[in-house]
């Protein structure tokens, strides 16, 4: 670039830079919603398709078994920049979603078809959880970062919480008298959903293959514009840093399980007779409020620079507190706790209050830890780890599923385990101190 072009040292931002942010997180939104379609309507599903208890958990299973390539997507976004990756992801969605949509009469081939567009969907799952903080740091100035990563990040739980009311709300639960024509009429219910979430899909990737540029014409700070590792370089640093092996372990835990967890609410809510409608609501709720805490707790940390840590230990103390509550309450025949509407809202909506917001604040952590590791490879690391985490979960979810005390009390033994960790941990703020120093 010749010299008279170079942009100022303190780096240069764009307006443009809400729109890539729009239609990233708009993407995320739409991959959350498709994986937790079939959970909220688990008992209308099985009398539709015929799905088994077991079919349910594995359909929620192939997100975590879609990560099986996140290294691949790591590589790719860290080579090929954004557009890329994004064009490879939602072609796989759209695809995803046009099986499931396959009018074919045969229910054993049509579940065979769900469950392909179930895990196609799950490959999209590295791009929308991992790239967040490559993005904020490739387009957004230092003090709008931790906001950018929440917004980007967070969408995805969004998503996932939008499947909570919209498949409740569409599709009717079955009655007891299974008649043909109520069997007939969920399915056609079901049908709709899967074919406006393909539509949705489809528009989404349109837009991204209309505009989605890689990178702006010059960095916004001067941590952008920094020399990062290699690809091998930077698992060689992640493996052999003992201070992000602890936070990752501290993310991966508690946060797998409460994806697991979330994921199968209404088949856990279900034996403590709680209706599919209830069951959906509570899930809702429980990820929009982490939602917007948590992007509130990420415009605090633009603010206020220097305080992740102690933000972390604030959510995961509410977090340990609010699972020990919700599964103390379940425990009727035991702790005599009163077992109501209102207590399971709120216990499980703290609880995904406390540990959704979680999910920026460790992302900026974890890239200021072991910067110059480029973002999209340390948080491809951790979200790898919380996937294996929740797939070994739900792995013995499809063996005992008839009892479920010992899956919540994984809850608040994760979230203790997390806390501890962080208490641990000393923090350290590479990245924001080459951009402080540097450019003043």
């Amino acid at each position: 670039v010749p010299a008279g072009r170079l942009p100022p040292l303190s780096g240069r931002v764009y307006g443009r830079r809400w729109l890539v942010l729009l239609l990233f997180s708009l993407l995320g939104f739409a991959q959350g919603l498709v994986w937790n379609t079939w959970g909220p309507i688990q008992n209308s599903a099985r009398l539709a398709f015929g799905f088994s208890g077991w079919d349910i958990a594995l359909l929620v299973f192939w997100g975590p078994i879609g990560f099986a390539p996140c290294f691949f997507f790591m590589w790719l976004m860290d080579k090929k920049g954004l557009r890329v990756t994004v064009l490879l992801t939602s072609s796989l969605m759209v695809l995803g979603a046009g099986l499931r949509c396959v009018p074919v009469s045969d229910l054993e081939i049509r579940k065979k078809l769900i469950h392909g567009g179930q895990l196609l969907n799950g490959l999209a799952g590295p791009t929308v959880m991992n790239a967040a903080p490559f993005l904020s740091t490739t387009w957004f100035s230092p003090d709008e970062r931790a906001t950018a990563t929440a917004i980007a990040s967070l969408l995805n739980y969004l998503g996932s919480a939008a499947a909570f009311l919209v498949g409740p709300l569409v599709v009717p639960p079955p009655n007891s008298t299974a008649q043909p024509s109520n069997t007939q009429h969920i399915k056609d219910r079901i049908e709709a959903v899967l074919y406006a979430e393909f539509g949705m899909v489809s528009l989404i990737f349109s837009a991204a293959l209309a505009y989605f540029p890689s990178r702006p014409p010059f960095p916004p700070s001067v941590a952008a514009a920094s020399q990062r590792l290699s690809y091998r370089r930077s698992f060689c640093r992640l493996l052999s840093n003992f201070r992000f092996l602890m936070i990752a372990l501290a993310y991966a835990i508690p946060l797998g399980v409460f994806s697991g967890w979330s994921g199968v609410l209404d088949l856990i809510l279900t034996p403590i007779h709680v209706s599919q409608v209830d069951a959906g609501w509570i899930g809702f709720w429980s990820i929009v409020g982490g939602c917007v805490v948590g992007i509130a707790m990420a415009r605090f940390a633009d603010f206020i620079r220097g305080m992740l840590k102690f933000i972390l230990l604030l959510l995961l103390s509410g977090a340990t507190l609010a699972s020990t509550w919700f599964t103390l309450t379940c425990l009727t025949t035991v702790t005599h706790l009163p077992l109501t509407t209102a207590t399971l809202y709120t216990s499980c909506i703290l609880l995904g209050i406390f540990l959704n917001s979680s999910v920026p604040i460790f992302f900026e952590l974890f890239v200021e830890t072991v910067y110059p590791v480029p973002e999209g490879i340390s948080c491809g690391v951790v979200t790898f780890l919380s996937n294996v985490f929740m797939g070994v979960l739900l792995f013995f979810l499809t063996f005992y599923h008839t009892e479920f005390s010992w899956f919540n009390w994984c809850l608040p033994g994760s979230c203790l385990l997390s806390l501890l960790l962080i208490l641990c941990f000393r923090e350290s703020y590479d990245r924001l101190y080459l951009d402080v120093v540097v450019s003043v």
